[in-house]
Formats: C-alpha cells, sequence, structure tokens
C-alpha cells in the first residue's frame, strides 16, 4: 500500500552522542533515534550510560586545562579516544541496535580551552574512535561557529528548540553541568526567536570546593553537605561583579574563568569573613553562586514571557541546587507580566522528557544526524555566529 508522504516517517537515523562536559565526572553515551515527520523532529533514546574517569584520569584532564606538554596533549587526545570508543561500544551493547545499523558516532571530546571568537579545542580523538568502533565519527563542533565569528557555545539550543520545545508556551532549558547555560525557547520552534548563552557556573565551583574541602569526596552527594550550611553574605553579590556575569549574550564561558585558582580564592574569602564560616557554609555559598547567577541571567537579560523552567544536567540532581535556583528566581520580576518567577513551573526535565543526564548527549548525537542530513546545527542568535553553519568534522570508519 502506497502512504501518502505527509505520513511517512523520513530520514529515521540512529546516532550515537558522546559528550564529557566541564564537571570532569565521566563520559556519557547516548544512543538515540530520530524520525522525522511532518516537518518535526522526534528522538527517541535508546540507551544511556556513563562512565566515570578514574581518579587517574580526571587528575590528567584537569592538569591539561592549566597547561602539559606537547606530548602529553598528544597522548591525552588519543588515549581519550579510546575512552570515548569504550563508552560508545558500551552503550550500543546496550541498546539493541546492530552495529551496523548504526549512522554514526558524534563526539563532543573534552573542551581543554575555550576562548570565542578567538579559538576553542576539544580533544578526544576521532580516528581512534573510528578505529575502535568501525563506525564513522562526526568530532570538532565547536569550531565552524568559532570560526564564523560565533561563541562555539550553548550548542545545545538547536536540540532544545526542535526537539525540546513546549506546544502552547514559552520554555527555558537550563542545563547545569559543569558549567550553567540556559535556552529560551517558544513554543513554535521559530529558531529566529530561540536565544542561548551560558549563565556562569554550574556545579564547577561546587564540585571544586567539595574536593579541596572533603578530599574523600567527588561532589556533594543529594546535596547533604549545602543543606548542612548556611550562605556567608556578601560573597555571592561580590563574586557576580565578575565582567562576565555583566556582559549581555551571546557570550559563554568555562574553566578558564572558574580556575583552580579560583576555587582557591573563593574559600579564601569564604575564610576571611570570620572564624566562624563552616566547610559546609562555603559549600552552601557555592550553590548560592550558582543559583544567583542563574536568577541574575533572568533578571538582565531574558524578558521573554517564560512559563517552564526544565532543569537537566548533574547538578539538577542536587536537591540544595534546585532548592537554591526556586528561591533566587522567585526574587526576580517577570518584566513581560509584571508577576514573579515564584508562580514559574521548575520542573526537571525528565518529567517532561527522558533522564536529564542524558540531555547533552542525546542534543550531540542529534548534532551528528543534522551533519549527515547536511543542515545548519547551530543558532546565530544564541552563538553571535554570522550566520547557519554545518557543525562538525567527518571522519569516515
Amino acid at each position: 500500500m502506497n502512504v501518502p508522504r505527509a505520513d511517512r516517517a523520513i530520514n529515521a537515523m540512529v546516532v550515537v552522542g558522546l559528550m564529557s562536559g566541564t564537571s570532569l565526572d565521566g563520559i556519557s553515551a547516548a544512543v538515540a533515534r530520530f524520525t522525522e515527520r511532518d516537518g518535526a523532529v522526534i528522538p527517541e533514546l535508546l540507551a544511556f550510560i556513563e562512565t566515570e574517569y578514574t581518579a587517574a584520569q580526571r587528575d590528567r584532564l584537569t592538569a591539561a586545562l592549566t597547561g602539559a606538554t606537547p606530548s602529553e596533549y598528544a597522548r591525552l587526545d588519543f588515549e581519550l579516544g579510546a575512552w570515548l570508543a569504550d563508552a560508545a561500544v558500551a552503550a550500543i551493547a546496550e541498546c539493541g541496535v546492530a552495529r551496523v545499523d548504526i549512522a554514526a558516532i558524534a563526539s563532543h571530546g573534552h573542551t581543554v580551552w575555550h576562548e570565542a571568537p578567538l579559538a576553542t579545542w576539544q580533544i578526544g580523538n576521532a580516528a581512534v574512535i573510528a578505529e575502535r568502533t568501525g563506525l564513522d565519527v562526526i568530532f570538532d563542533f565547536r569550531v565552524r561557529d568559532v570560526a564564523a565569528g560565533g561563541q562555539g557555545a550553548p550548542l545545545v539550543p538547536i536540540a532544545d528548540a526542535l526537539l525540546f520545545a513546549a506546544p502552547t508556551h514559552w520554555r527555558a532549558l537550563q542545563n547545569i553541568g559543569g558549567i550553567g547555560n540556559i535556552t529560551i525557547v517558544p513554543p513554535n520552534r521559530d529558531l529566529a526567536s530561540v536565544r542561548a548563552f551560558d549563565t556562569g557556573p554550574g556545579v564547577c565551583v561546587i564540585d571544586g570546593v567539595v574536593r579541596r574541602l572533603y578530599p574523600e569526596k567527588l561532589y556533594d552527594v543529594g546535596g547533604q553537605l549545602a543543606l548542612r550550611g548556611t550562605v556567608i553574605d556578601g560573597i555571592v553579590n561580590e563574586l557576580l561583579g565578575e565582567r562576565f556575569f555583566d556582559a549581555p549574550p551571546p557570550k559563554s564561558t568555562g574553566r578558564e574563568l572558574f580556575t583552580p585558582s579560583y576555587i582557591d580564592d573563593f574559600i579564601s574569602k569564604c575564610r576571611a569573613t570570620g572564624p566562624t564560616a563552616t566547610d559546609d557554609d562555603i559549600i552552601a555559598t557555592a550553590v548560592e553562586l550558582t543559583a544567583a547567577s542563574i536568577a541574575l541571567a533572568f533578571a538582565k537579560f531574558i524578558p521573554e514571557p517564560v512559563a517552564e523552567i526544565a532543569l537537566s544536567g548533574g547538578g539538577a540532581n542536587n536537591p540544595a541546587i534546585v532548592a537554591a535556583i526556586a528561591r533566587a528566581l522567585s526574587r526576580v520580576p517577570n518584566v513581560s507580566q509584571g508577576a514573579t518567577f515564584a508562580a514559574r513551573r521548575i520542573v526537571k526535565f525528565e518529567e517532561l522528557f527522558f533522564s536529564g543526564d542524558a540531555k547533552e548527549a542525546v542534543a550531540f548525537a542529534f548534532l551528528g544526524w543534522l551533519h549527515l542530513q547536511h543542515r545548519p546545527g547551530n543558532v546565530p542568535t544564541a552563538t553571535g555566529a554570522r550566520g547557519p553553519r554545518i557543525l562538525g568534522a567527518f571522519t569516515p570508519k
């Protein structure tokens, strides 16, 4: 029977997305099927795994952010490629799809340096991934946008707009990874109305402080430490004086700003307030910095009538961060409607779709799908690039 074209699923394709974020937790690998139907793209998460970095791997990646030898950079590039390949193979084993039916792997790699619009650098060698998996690999997604005068970040907005828009209202998608980034999405999927930018630290300062004060811990599990503490007055407002927070979008940031020295200075500022400041107070203050930076972004740069804020990333699993964001946003008036964000619905991404931990890996799988379709992957209103560009470089299997 001939099916009318309007009812057919076209461009159905399975892509593996790989993500190593600024939180330095590990590698996220998602296998997703994208099906285009009636002009809309429908994502289906088939498998998702997270592979934690060992302490040695994390130490090497951390050291690379502040300077390493050419030999170490070259070796780490190849070794990370192997770690990414292993994560891809593990995810493929879980997805129920034969490897021959997977179109490609889309790998973000790991950002060593991001100084847009001058340069950006992600490692995790694509040729190594291709050799180990026997699959085509798409990588280096940020470079083309930066070359076109953009920030090269955030790159998830096109997925936020085309895959995760609300049907009837404006939605904000706030990712809380190592760095926080937000996408403002209209209900009509109109890319010209989409805006996105980095809000500041996600969990990178919080995790850095926890690792300094509690060396046996990688992060504050369940926000237990922060919830025991009290925010230290004055510190957050002082830190929000950093020029990044006042700069209008498009803008991006990373560990180039929130360095180990930044963590040390943060702790020193907190300790200087007096002998009563506890370690947990310092962690609570780091949580408040993340929440306040998000609220500041709404106050200064988001006039759209956002009705719903969907939280994703590792920070969305921390009750202390979620509660702090809700409190901070409740104090920010909604200029568009004369209300406050206390009335806004704050939800976890997984309440609307699938696991929020998988969202960025799925977004990069989608960027790989777009590359294979020869379609642009950036949103110029978000990155500031001179125009739409096909993102990524291709390494055949």
